[in-house]
């Protein structure tokens, strides 16, 4: 099993932006340093929590600085942007890093967003699906492109010249294009299976209980099928809030409580859920339970893995053994409200909890 990185980010709205910017990258620098093999980085327009405007900017600013480490849009938006924006780039970013970047892609998950950039009652599937379709026809094919469509239409041809290269899109360092990565939200994601025949891989969100978390492999490879191609586990990323300190009093102290990152992180997504009007079944490990009964302190108590290293070792595993085995665990980025405490969880994390995870995996 390998050991990645997921933030959103999200930040308590006092927080000075400029700080928090510079902690967002303090910790993909600290991951590249511990040999985290990837970090996914989210992306909101209308949110002071959650203040990455632009993943793809962000990463860029990351990559003469890191060495080793992939880094994944974790998720591009695609409804909120034209395709051939996205598209170049993209394709600027693949070639800044080498070719180690990950293309995350979405339709978009915050409201605000939607209606800010003028989506909030359109069909964003149907935008996404459209806007992926556009992109990777603009880094396959040459210029000057004839891509008619519902929402975009995508041309150079009056204004072509080729010699110059005026009117001619950049096309990715990776080829044909970056590995695409879609994550999923919802339990029995039938999107997942769609995403799979096209060849993308899987995230897992670290917000669903490991019973919904199981249901996402089966559609994994419903999909595989539909097209004759193996499912590969290897390939499934499922993300996870994890917090390991040197004992299991420090660690509850710090992630168990309501007050505390983690506490806020799971109010966060509880409020935004609520207001929308959404269910949060996704929330609950019986369908039974009273809304009421999910409370910051329930999700905190059955979503967060925390302890002493041993303890967490216990829990991924455990966690492993209902859900089934994958290929990369994320650890999910939270507030450094104690940096020396959050370093020296994800320090725990590479340098002792994941060697004695993959070697009870091995035995």
């Amino acid at each position: 099993m390998r050991l990645g990185f997921f933030t959103m980010p999200m930040h308590p709205p006092g927080r000075n932006v400029t700080e928090t910017l510079k902690e967002d990258r303090a910790a993909i620098l600290l991951a590249d340093r511990l040999g985290y093999r990837e970090a996914f980085i989210g992306e909101h327009t209308t949110d002071r929590c959650e203040t990455i405007a632009s993943c793809l900017a962000f990463i860029a600013s990351l990559a003469s600085e890191t060495t080793q480490i992939k880094l994944g849009s974790g998720t591009v938006n695609l409804p909120n942007n034209h395709p051939a924006q996205v598209a170049a780039t993209v394709a600027m970013v693949d070639h800044l890093l080498e070719g180690r970047f990950l293309f995350g892609i979405g339709p978009g998950g915050l409201r605000s967003d939607m209606e800010m950039l003028g989506n909030l009652d359109a069909d964003r599937n149907a935008m996404f699906v459209e806007a992926i379709d556009h992109i990777i026809a603009l880094w396959t094919v040459d210029a000057p492109y004839q891509r008619k469509g519902k929402y975009w239409n995508l041309t150079t041809e009056r204004t072509l010249l080729p010699e110059v290269g005026q009117g001619v899109m950049l096309k990715p360092y990776q080829q044909p294009h970056p590995p695409i990565v879609v994550t999923a939200v919802v339990p029995h994601s039938k999107g997942l299976a769609a995403a799979s025949a096209r060849g993308w891989q899987a995230i897992t969100a670290n917000f669903l209980q490991p019973v919904w978390a199981a249901t996402h492999w089966p559609q994994v490879e419903q999909g595989c099928a539909a097209v004759g191609r193996r499912a590969d586990r290897d390939h499934w990323r499922i993300c996870k809030s994890v917090f390991v300190a040197d004992d299991d009093a420090s660690a509850r102290r710090y992630a168990r409580d309501p007050d505390g990152p983690y506490g806020f992180y799971y109010w966060n997504l509880l409020t935004k859920r609520k207001s929308s009007g959404g269910s949060v079944d996704i929330f609950k490990r019986d369908l039974s339970m009273p809304d009421a009964a999910v409370t910051v302190e329930y999700l905190l108590d059955t979503l967060v893995i925390c302890g002493s290293v041993e303890h967490v070792v216990e829990q991924i595993l455990a966690f492993r053994e209902s859900v089934g085995d994958f290929g990369t665990l994320l650890y999910a980025g939270h507030d450094w409200a104690d940096v020396a405490l959050a370093q020296r969880s994800m320090t725990l994390m590479a340098e002792q909890v994941m060697p004695r995870v993959n070697a009870a995996i091995g035995g």
